[in-house]
């Protein structure tokens, strides 16, 4: 509505000056110079009205949009004038301005509500610009880092060096972990990040959280497990050896007590011979058993370097297809990279490979249509992986937290380190090792670099 009378309103006037204009020709051509003079001058005044008109819409527009920027909804035009045109463009204006007030306290209230939920968070939380000015900082992170307020990353270093380094460096979608030491307490440090855009500028979100108490219940948990598994295995080591030797030391006893003639003294000669046996096996089983344990603490540091991962694979596949038991089994490379190059200690991870190829086709053995894949590849976060992949019986629900236990096993041979040796192997390598397993349709399980 007002652009239509604003509309009419030029045009009209526009008309009125053309008109004018014509009748200053005519009147020049007959030499009426009195008369021209005259609409001359009307001429001058409706160009004036003409452009005074359209600069006070102009004007208002601009002072509009002026108040708009400067967040000042104060501005009201009079919707009282003789000009039924600017009078609708007034009200026009004054509406616009109040529906934009509201949608600015709307925001105004929702930006307090998440800010004061971001406050409240358990976890630090802080937005850092790419010139490290610190944009935002919730009071969780300042006590965390013991530090108030925080401008700039640069601060960092008054806490510590590291601490500092580690944010320099830090890129979108990365993790880091660290350990803060101050004069209070250690504090182990997940640093999480990503990046996002605001008002057209880059800025990268990082999430710290404190994992301190959670890695000391992680720890309690692993003791337990892992005591839990060496009491089961020594016990069972162990009851065989104390009821043998109580039995050899009654047959003693009692033929200490009562003599008995040649036959009965043989038997009891060829018995307690059985028991020292059996004591010996059993003594040799829990030898080899903490010979396990040592070997699964001196893992030697990884001696990395740059891998052909295609002909890490096929080395493994030519391993496992030298078993004849194995033999029924389709063992299939898939691969996105065919050049996919890997900094690693190819001994270690190829004794990780087999192992988990051979627990696979282990678990396969009585499956007729069995097929092993081996595939590698880059992942969503960026990641390089390999994974193990069966369509055996999978791991039920409940082992799943079990199975890296170390000499936690479901077999009736084994020591039960090959799981927990492979993820400790991962790990120093600055990686791990998961598990994906969907009972009786197919198991995974990720080496992610």
């Amino acid at each position: 509505m007002v652009s239509k009378n604003f509309y009419f309103q030029t045009i009209g006037r526009v008309i009125f000056i053309t008109a004018t204009s014509l009748m200053l020709a005519f009147l020049l051509a007959r030499e009426n110079y009195v008369f021209s003079i005259l609409t001359l001058i009307a001429l001058v005044f409706q160009a004036y009205y003409l452009i005074r008109y359209v600069n006070e819409t102009n004007r208002k527009i601009a002072y509009f949009f002026d108040a708009i920027k400067n967040e000042d909804f104060t501005l009201r035009f009079p919707e009282k004038l003789t000009l039924k045109s600017l009078e609708e463009l007034n009200h026009s204006l004054n509406m616009l301005n109040e529906m934009i007030q509201k949608i600015h306290l709307k925001n105004q209230t929702q930006e307090r509500f998440y800010q004061e939920i971001l406050k409240q968070a358990d976890i630090g939380i802080l937005a850092i610009n790419k010139k490290g000015h610190i944009l935002f900082a919730n009071p969780r992170l300042e006590h965390m880092l013991n530090y108030t307020p925080l401008n700039h990353i640069k601060q960092l270093s008054q806490i510590d060096e590291n601490l500092y380094r580690v944010f320099s460096e830090l890129k979108p979608f990365e993790r880091r972990m660290f350990q803060l030491t101050n004069e209070r307490e250690k504090i182990d440090l997940a640093i999480k990040s990503s990046s996002f855009n605001l008002d057209d500028q880059e800025l990268l979100l990082v999430v710290i959280q404190d994992i301190h108490q959670e890695l000391d219940e992680k720890e309690t948990e692993s003791w337990t497990r892992l005591i839990r598994v060496l009491t089961h295995e020594i016990m069972n080591s162990i009851t065989p050896i104390t009821s043998i030797s109580d039995s050899i030391l009654k047959y003693q006893t009692l033929a200490d007590k009562n003599p008995v003639d040649e036959t009965s003294y043989q038997k009891r000669l060829e018995n307690t011979i059985k028991g020292l046996e059996v004591i010996k096996d059993q003594g040799a089983n829990l030898m080899s058993f903490v010979q396990s344990y040592r070997s699964f603490l001196n893992v030697p540091l990884p001696d990395k370097k740059i891998v052909r991962v295609q002909n890490l694979l096929e080395k493994v596949i030519m391993l496992m297809g030298q078993d004849k038991k194995f033999s029924n089994t389709s063992i299939e490379l898939l691969m996105d990279d065919q050049d996919l190059e890997l900094f690693i200690d190819e001994k270690q991870i190829t004794q990780v490979l087999i192992n988990l190829s051979r627990n696979a086709l282990q678990s396969m053995e009585q499956l007729k249509n069995s097929s092993l894949k081996l595939i590698a590849g880059i992942n969503n976060a960026g990641q390089k992986y390999i994974e193990v992949k069966d369509n055996g019986p999978g791991i039920p629900h409940e082992l799943i937290n079990e199975i890296f236990v170390p000499f936690f096993t479901t077999k009736n041979s084994g020591t039960g380190v090959g799981l927990s040796l492979s993820k400790q192997i991962l790990r120093m390598h600055g990686g791990n090792l998961k598990l994906n397993s969907i009972p009786n349709k197919e198991t995974s399980f990720f080496l992610i670099f």
